[in-house]
């Protein structure tokens, strides 16, 4: 198979025309992982066109975004302008935020130890809380009348109390996850807290209100005007 040399070499640009083939273009949709990208590209100001995914017709099912990512998940880029000006196609959410920090400088240390700590937070968040966060919404809401044993929740609700104090102890005494700089850190968490308290409606279960490092952060995290930019992209 040939090297992509533009946009048009990609299958996925025949479901979904670019109107801005030299802008970077998201696949996408308002879920926690879907917020990450465009919150990070509004804070970065990077020229960018939005196109929706919709779980609602299967879009992520179809042969055109298959071909973008096997892996049948929202998000996925392709960057018209990667490196050495050739176009770069990403999936998964973690990659393209540190993808988008490295082309911009921004949102990440530039030393190599705060580098690396960054790092570490945000596979915290792509290991541990997404994917504990999200069983624990499956069993709390979608599956609450179909799964009668109260383990599932029980077991899931449990470790999302857990990484909440891991979370709300790395922010005692710190603005933002590394300190005084907000990064891809914390635009990889913010979302799931937000998702967790409102669209699962698991405040309680999870003890989310007693957490008051997270609350501070969170709230300015959300009262960012990138945030409530990117929050409402592809809604």
């Amino acid at each position: 198979m040939s090297e992509p040399t533009s946009l048009a070499s990609f299958a996925i640009t025949r479901r979904w025309p670019a109107k801005h083939p030299d802008r970077l273009q998201l696949y996408s949709l308002a879920t926690p992982n879907g917020i990450k990208v465009s919150v990070a590209l509004e804070e970065l100001g990077l020229p960018y066109e939005a196109h929706k995914v919709s779980f609602d017709t299967n879009d992520q099912m179809t042969p055109e975004f298959l071909s973008l990512n096997p892996n049948n998940k929202i998000p996925a880029i392709i960057d018209p302008n990667g490196p050495s000006g050739k176009p770069l196609a990403l999936f998964e959410s973690g990659a393209i935020l540190v993808y988008l920090a490295d082309k911009t400088g921004k949102l990440m240390p530039a030393d190599a130890h705060g580098r690396y700590e960054c790092l570490q937070w945000l596979m915290f968040q792509m290991g541990g809380i997404g994917p504990m966060f999200g069983q624990l919404g499956h069993f709390h809401k979608f599956a609450a009348d179909k799964v009668k044993d109260p383990y599932p929740r029980e077991r899931y609700a449990g470790e999302v109390r857990r990484l909440l104090g891991v979370l709300d102890q790395r922010l005692d005494g710190r603005r933002f996850i590394m300190g005084d700089d907000y990064s891809i850190a914390d635009i990889s968490i913010f979302p799931w807290i937000d998702t967790l308290g409102g669209f699962y409606g698991a405040r309680e279960i999870t003890e989310l209100p007693k957490r008051t490092n997270v609350q501070r952060w969170f709230a300015e995290c959300m009262d960012r005007p990138a945030s409530r930019r990117g929050l409402t992209i592809l809604a």
